[in-house]
């Protein structure tokens, strides 16, 4: 299904419903649609452009960001929609309700959205359930992982551990989510001594998973890069870059006066802005995993130059539809993507082995 057509044809019919609701009827349906899907896999042929970041091997380096299928609902779905990759959750340790409804809203003008979803999950346990074994799957899973809000941030360790514990069996990575800013004080976490501790015992409980670290962008100057030099220090395998934002566009549209994180187009600068400061840090120490605002080929090679290895999408999604990413992988084509990624890196960065 192309973009246009969807974003024509069957996104105003979308737009009609509570966003929430729309969440969770199209997560509904790619959960019908597994037992197709099971039987579509071997048949449909997924984008190649591989990719070799912290020990695995991606075909694609574009991959789903974390956020829309939470609960592991859709696993067999993302690899026909031609996702290189997909990162489940945010997953807490124990079930939690989130914050209270409404915490979902779309400004499809501005291909913006606002959420205060506050970490809504199934459990660790749950999801775990859903989980296949690791290194099973056709494409790398991730697992996104938070801690419970009624946990104090001096516990918080506790929580990312109990939940590595109970998922690492089925991920093929996994990333501790410390910058959401719709947990009260989880941001926090991410002061250099902090996000040290837990990185560490997350990286122990991990016991050889891969352990990445998802930041925010809102940091002032230098407090990004001591955190990312600390979560490497402490064993981070990588870096996600960037979770979304609580600054807003000069623009009258409502929702941007929703309280919550806005990701979408207007973040897009802000994230490449965030990954290029990430690598100016770390340099190739860590592959960076680049999110945020991408919705074409030309933003993806955008957070690239600016030092990502792999990168995600979710907002554009829901605004431009399930074609999104075989669109994407057809203008890359056309791309010097290697020569793009080898010109940022040296021999010690996995981007030099695209």
């Amino acid at each position: 299904m192309g973009t246009g057509f969807y974003a024509q044809n069957l996104f105003p019919l979308v737009a009609r419903s509570d966003a929430e609701a729309a969440h969770h009827a199209v997560l509904a349906v790619l959960h019908a649609f597994a037992p197709l899907a099971r039987t579509l896999t071997p048949l449909v042929p997924r984008p190649v452009l591989p990719v070799r970041a912290f020990g695995l091997e991606f075909p694609f380096p574009i991959g789903l960001a974390a956020g829309l299928d939470k609960h592991a609902q859709a696993l067999e779905t993302w690899p026909l929609l031609g996702f290189g990759f997909a990162e489940i959750g945010t997953v807490t340790p124990r079930p939690q309700p989130g914050n209270a409804r409404p915490r979902l809203f779309r400004a499809p003008e501005l291909g913006a959205i606002v959420n205060r979803m506050g970490f809504n999950s199934d459990g660790a346990t749950a999801v775990a359930g859903r989980l296949p074994p690791r290194a099973t799957s056709p494409i790398p899973i991730g697992v996104n992982v938070g801690k419970n809000k009624d946990t104090p941030n001096e516990a918080a360790a506790q929580d990312y551990v109990a939940a590595i514990e109970a998922l690492r069996h089925g991920a093929d990575y996994l990333v501790v989510n410390v910058s959401s800013p719709n947990t009260p004080d989880l941001r926090a976490l991410q002061s250099p001594d902090f996000l040290h501790g837990v990185v560490q015992a997350s990286v122990q409980a991990a016991a050889g998973v891969p352990l990445l670290v998802k930041v925010a962008p809102d940091f002032g100057p230098g407090e990004l890069e001591e955190a990312v030099i600390a979560a490497v220090e402490a064993g981070a395998a990588g870096i996600v870059a960037s979770n979304t934002t609580l600054s807003r566009p000069d623009h009258p549209h409502p929702v941007l006066r929703e309280s919550g994180g806005l990701s979408g187009a207007p973040l897009h600068a802000l994230a490449v802005k965030t990954v290029r400061r990430v690598y100016a840090a770390v340099g190739d120490r860590v592959p960076i995993v680049g999110v945020g605002g991408v919705r074409s080929a030309e933003d993806a090679l955008r957070l690239v130059r600016a030092g990502a290895t792999l990168v995600q999408v979710y907002s554009a999604l829901v605004f431009e539809g399930p074609g999104l990413v075989r669109s994407m992988a057809h203008d890359l084509q056309g791309a010097q993507w290697t020569r793009e990624i080898g010109a940022n890196a040296s021999s010690g960065n996995s981007r030099a082995s695209v």
